[in-house]
């Protein structure tokens, strides 16, 4: 038997040794799997307090106006009410803003790029991009990062996100921060789930199912694409992924596109890489007429045009996949109303720059501290 340590030095070797990083409390809804966290940007709650802090704020723009909530709203499941994104400086940015809801399983990130593979290499997009301009922080980042450390709640949150770090606020850990916050916006308490994961038959309605039966018929081929919890094909976990990063071409665009997830999509609108529809109804449209065309641009498309009374059970079950409760924390986040299920493609820009201002002002208050991933 090995001689045992006298208390005393047990002591000794403990206040030698650093502190075991912080293990991360994931409160996963019912048939979610545990997300993959980089090596190198391990969760923790004080980091994902200053990611969300950051999410909001408009210094991280060249204008002072634009946060990362400008494009991503979190009353719309993280998406925007816009056709395409616009930059700060007023640029309009090729794609619509992809909602954010449940990026933590993503395999890969944006419409076009499959290698675009974790969310701190995508956030350097957004902030960095110069053609168009998206937050413009191309060249400032130094001075950013010298603004934030020398107000005292950033420099108190930056040494608690990176405990040790004798110089905590630097732009890679600004990144880490965002990437870690962005992945607590996980979302899987809708209808849906409380019908398949919690046994609750009357949480869908006989129209919802069926246009679940279609939505999962061979017929229809919705889940040829839209697969997996999250439908949006292929994820990444804990445990690796599950294949390579989804793309399709839906008949919107000469190359392949990215299949988005549809949790929450009722609150998405306007859709497709595009925003070139406005509603559910118009999508099932499209997808309705391309099933008529000679040649179809995926295989996995529908094979027949829906008929009207198909078109509402799936409109009826897409509808379900809300989750009231992500959206509603998401709301008291930012102190906005719900939007519309069909909301309008043409939002205003000074609605939208006055709803981000009034998303800045709570940003360090009401918004902090709200994880998005507890149940």
């Amino acid at each position: 038997m090995r001689e045992s340590l006298p208390a005393a030095a047990l002591l000794l070797l403990a206040a030698a040794c650093p502190l075991a990083a912080e293990e991360y409390a994931w409160h996963l809804p019912r048939g979610f799997p545990t997300p993959a966290v980089p090596p190198d940007n391990p969760m923790s709650e004080a980091k994902a307090a200053l990611g969300e802090r950051l999410f909001f704020e408009a210094r991280l723009s060249v204008t002072g106006q634009y946060s990362c909530s400008s494009c991503h709203d979190p009353a719309r499941s993280f998406a925007q009410a816009r056709p395409v994104a616009i930059g700060a400086t007023g640029e309009a940015l090729p794609h619509n803003a992809m909602a954010l809801v449940n990026v933590a399983y993503n395999v890969s990130f944006g419409w076009t790029k499959p290698r675009l593979g974790s969310l701190e290499t995508q956030m350097l997009e957004p902030m960095l991009n110069e053609h168009p301009v998206e937050l413009g922080l191309k060249g400032r980042e130094a001075a950013l990062c010298a603004q934030l450390a020398a107000d005292p709640a950033y420099a108190s949150d930056f040494a608690a996100a990176f405990p040790g770090d004798p110089a905590p606020v630097t732009f890679d850990h600004l990144v880490k921060a965002i990437a870690t916050f962005e992945r607590t916006l996980i979302s899987g308490g809708s209808p849906f789930d409380r019908y398949v994961f919690n046994g609750e038959h009357e949480a869908l309605s006989g129209e919802a199912k069926r246009g679940m039966a279609l939505f999962f018929s061979m017929r229809a081929g919705c889940s040829a694409c839209h697969s997996g919890f999250n439908f949006a094909g292929n994820w990444r976990d804990a445990q690796g992924e599950t294949g390579r990063a989804s793309f399709a071409r839906n008949g919107t665009s000469a190359q392949p596109l990215r299949v988005p997830t549809l949790r929450n999509i009722a609150l998405t609108a306007p859709y497709m890489h595009d925003g070139r529809f406005a509603t559910l109804e118009a999508v099932l449209e499209h997808y309705s007429s391309v099933a008529t065309q000679a040649a179809r641009p995926d295989r996995r498309l529908p094979r027949v045009p829906f008929p009207s009374t198909e078109r509402a059970a799936l409109v009826a079950f897409l509808d379900s996949l809300s989750d009231e409760t992500f959206v509603s924390r998401a709301r008291q986040a930012c102190g906005k109303a719900p939007p519309a299920r069909a909301c309008p493609a043409g939002t205003s820009a000074s609605s939208q720059d006055n709803a981000g201002s009034d998303r800045r002002e709570s940003s360090a208050g009401s918004a902090r501290g709200t994880r998005l991933d507890r149940r």
